[in-house]
């Protein structure tokens, strides 16, 4: 069976774009020209994957995402973002909200339909495990023994920064913001700050040597981890 996608978009010309990409790629697509409709498709269909618009009318696409993402039955179900070209506001907020990934008009269809097989990847996968050992970049990271090695050689990472390279990871191409970094690494022993993510990213990058240029700053949003 294909997968099954809900676009949420009420601009029609744009609406028709991406219903007709994904439906060229095989996909199922369904649609809602506003938040209420759109919680209520869901509710019904409950699809494999969700691309929302901000601007809906009636009920806008942060509140439709809040409302989906604490909802026990659809929070699994990932959300690709659509905000206007340059509005890094958007994008923080919308991230923070609990979108999975986001798109910025004008998109490329091509880049939209990236987007769309890479949640659903890690959807079916279920996402990769915090615990297993993982290989990225010549970077392996070994979360039960604490170790991180590049090229063999092995680097010692504070316990922050572990945690913050485990995270970027684990999910690479995924645009992390500053409070998500906050709120996947912060422990009672050990507190990190909005503005400390930053000097942690700094201190990361020199220990990781050449593969430090791997972490990306996306400019006004927060970082990821390059993919392969």
């Amino acid at each position: 069976m294909s997968h099954h996608i809900l676009v949420v978009e009420d601009e029609e010309t744009i609406l028709e774009l991406i219903r007709y990409n994904l439906r060229q790629a095989g996909f199922t697509v369904g649609d809602a020209m506003d938040g209420e409709e759109a919680l209520v498709y869901v509710e019904k269909h409950h699809p494999d994957c969700i691309v929302l618009d901000l601007m809906l009318p009636g009920l806008d696409g942060l509140t439709v995402c809040r409302r989906l993402k604490r909802n026990p039955a659809t929070a699994q179900i990932p959300i690709l973002m659509l905000t206007a070209k340059g509005d890094e506001r958007d994008v923080v907020t919308g991230l923070e909200a609990g979108a999975d990934d986001y798109v910025t008009k004008p998109f490329s269809p091509k880049v939209m339909l990236a987007r769309v097989n890479a949640l659903l990847r890690r959807a079916e996968t279920g996402g990769r495990s915090s615990q297993g050992t993982l290989t990225i970049h010549n970077i392996i990271l070994h979360p039960g023994k604490r170790e991180v090695t590049i090229a063999g050689l092995l680097s010692e990472l504070t316990y922050t920064e572990f945690e913050i390279l485990n995270l970027l990871a684990r999910h690479p191409g995924w645009v992390y913001t500053r409070n998500q970094i906050v709120e996947a690494v912060r422990g009672d022993n050990y507190p990190v700050t909005d503005r400390a993510v930053d000097f942690q990213i700094v201190g990361l990058r020199k220990k990781l040597g050449e593969a430090g240029k791997f972490i990306e700053t996306v400019r006004g949003v927060g970082y990821r981890m390059k993919e392969e």
